[in-house]
């Protein structure tokens, strides 16, 4: 009896090795980074196509894939045989249905540096951050000329959901038309702020705590003192458009800066949404300008 409960671990472990076929402790180190790669590679095809026309192909694929091969263990002939040669006609059309994205996703392959292939998420973070910057600035430039006056307030690490709920919640992708629309004047959304919050418009109209510095110039009104006022209670950003002379200002920190332009607000953005070495250093730039 005593021998039927002896249990040798070495053995054992010896025979799992055997038999999947690992000879040495290099063998798994191998084998390891052998599936790290290939899941890498999975991962990376499965993220540039998510949420394009490939994705839903691929996903039909798939399906056609797992009910072909319940088919064959069912040993459903007929429906196997369809499945199977439909399987080869559509991994041709791929090729041809959808060469634009194929290109695209070589291109982007070719462009990437080795260290973005390291990075994917904070490279693609910094691709979000930079279109979301440019719809602002198209948005501003617009309303700057036209005279039409808009608060957007972008939140950073300080968590503002207070602002936010105080608002009509969007949730929309950021685009200039949309940002424009909204601060369309005697429109339901134009009074208030618009935040943006993880490259999203998550609210629209949103009240905002006002400043109580009392060295701000008389010609500041309600909406750059509230610009000021969410920077003081928290690390956003504020950006506005005054509605008496279309001038655009940049809130940061407690401080104000007049009189953009287009090129200077895309410069503050990039610098303090970009920059990750000072997200949140207190710039002297960032002083109140009377004129």
């Amino acid at each position: 009896m005593p021998g039927i409960f002896n249990f040798d671990i070495h053995s054992f472990l010896n025979n799992i090795v055997n038999y999947i076929g690992f000879e040495s402790p290099l063998d798994v180190i191998r084998a390891i980074f052998d599936i790290g790669i290939v899941a890498y590679v999975i991962y990376r095809a499965i993220l540039l196509v998510k949420e394009t026309r490939a994705w839903q192909l691929i996903k039909g694929l798939l399906f056609i894939v797992v009910v072909s091969y319940l088919s064959s263990v069912l040993e459903l002939n007929t429906v196997n045989y369809i499945l199977t040669n439909a399987i080869q006609i559509t991994a041709i059309a791929v090729v041809v249905l959808f060469q634009p994205e194929l290109r695209r996703g070589l291109e982007t392959i070719g462009r990437s540096k080795f260290s973005d292939f390291l990075n994917f998420e904070e490279s693609s973070i910094r691709i979000q951050t930079t279109a979301m910057i440019e719809e602002i600035v198209k948005a501003v430039t617009e309303l700057s000329r036209t005279s039409t006056g808009a608060l957007i307030v972008i939140e950073r690490e300080t968590k503002i959901g207070e602002i936010i709920n105080s608002g009509i919640q969007l949730n929309s992708n950021i685009s200039a038309e949309l940002i424009i629309n909204i601060f369309v004047p005697n429109t339901p959304l134009h009074d208030g702020a618009l935040v943006i919050r993880e490259h999203k418009i998550k609210s629209a109209s949103c009240f905002l705590p006002l400043t109580d510095n009392p060295n701000l110039s008389k010609e500041l009104g309600t909406r750059h003192r509230a610009a000021l006022g969410i920077t003081e209670v928290s690390d956003s950003i504020s950006v506005v458009v005054s509605e008496e002379t279309g001038k655009i200002s940049f809130a940061l920190n407690g401080g104000l800066t007049r009189n953009l332009t287009p090129d200077t607000l895309r410069k503050a953005l990039n610098k303090n949404l970009l920059d990750d070495t000072t997200p949140n250093k207190k710039l002297s730039l960032w002083k109140v300008k009377s004129k």
